[in-house]
Parts: structure tokens; sequence; C-alpha cells
């Protein structure tokens, strides 16, 4: 079996318009939701062992406070591919993980996430199947499972929908 989470970026600011948008950073209220969704996963028993990050910088802090708070370093790559991507491209991304690899959780953008989310969660309960098809908020993270020994096999509508973790449910 392998474990997926699909983590959208924590909050980020618009305070400083002369950034581009790759290099906007996190607001205090998505450093908080960082740490929250990191101390969840950790409580779940939930600990990737290879991480898939976009290279901008609210998703690059977001991981680090995951990763902070989970107590526990995994393999990270930082990959400018995955940023504003679309889901078809972080679908190749994840099936081209390492077979060796349990859990694997990629960090990105929306509406990537979202649409990526919906493509592979075929069942779970009905509410959170409905919660992720009306929003994936900032620092949402899926967790959906597969039947399947290969990451290569990780096919559209295969995915059990374990939890949609949503930072202000956590607080």
């Amino acid at each position: 079996m392998k474990t997926l989470c699909l983590m959208r970026h924590a909050k980020s600011g618009w305070d400083d318009p002369s950034l581009a948008d790759h290099d906007r950073p996190l607001t205090e209220r998505g450093v908080e939701a960082a740490g929250l969704v990191g101390r969840h996963l950790k409580h779940r028993g939930i600990h990737p062992d290879l991480v898939l990050c976009s290279t901008a910088k609210r998703a690059a802090d977001t991981l680090a406070l995951v990763l902070e708070a989970l107590g526990r370093d995994a393999t990270v790559k930082h990959d400018r591919g995955l940023y504003l991507a679309g889901a078809p491209a972080l679908l190749e991304a994840l099936r081209a993980a390492p077979d060796s690899v349990g859990t694997l959780m990629l960090v990105g953008h929306n509406p990537d996430m979202h649409h990526l989310t919906q493509h592979l969660a075929g069942f779970g309960d009905p509410k959170v199947l409905r919660a992720v098809a009306e929003k994936f908020p900032t620092g949402g993270c899926a967790i959906l499972t597969f039947e399947t020994t290969r990451w290569r096999d990780v096919s559209p509508g295969q995915g059990h929908l374990v939890e949609f973790v949503r930072p202000r449910l956590l607080a």
C-alpha cells in the first residue's frame, strides 16, 4: 500500500508588490497553520519518506515548518517544475517516485492540488469527498492511500481519501 499526502502551501502574503509571485512569504497565519498540520500528521503517525516540493518560497517554507513539527527528517526534492505545473504534471512526478517510498508528500499550489486530489480520489467518506470538492484551502492536506506497491500504477479514481486536513479545523 502507498500513502500520498497532497498539501497546498499555507497562507502567503501579498504585502510587498515588488515581489514576484514565486517569492511571496508566508503570513503569520500561514506559519501557524503549517505547524498545526505538521503536528496533526505526527499525531496520526504519518511521516513522509520522500517530499516533492515546489520551489516557491511559500511552499518551501510550509514544508520546513511541517517537517519541524513532525520532528523527523525526510528526503526532500525541490522542483521548479512543480510550480503551477498542472495536475497532470504532478501526477507524472509522483508516478516517478521510487517504489521503496511508502509515504510520499507533494507540496504545491492550487488549483493543482485541488484538481489532483479530485482526480485521484475514487472513494472515501462522502462528507470528506464533498469537503474536497468544495474547496482546497491554503494549508490543506489530503491524505490518500492506494492498493499498489508501485507509484507508477497510481491511477485516477483509485485512491481512498482517508482524511482532508484543514488548518482552521485544527486550531
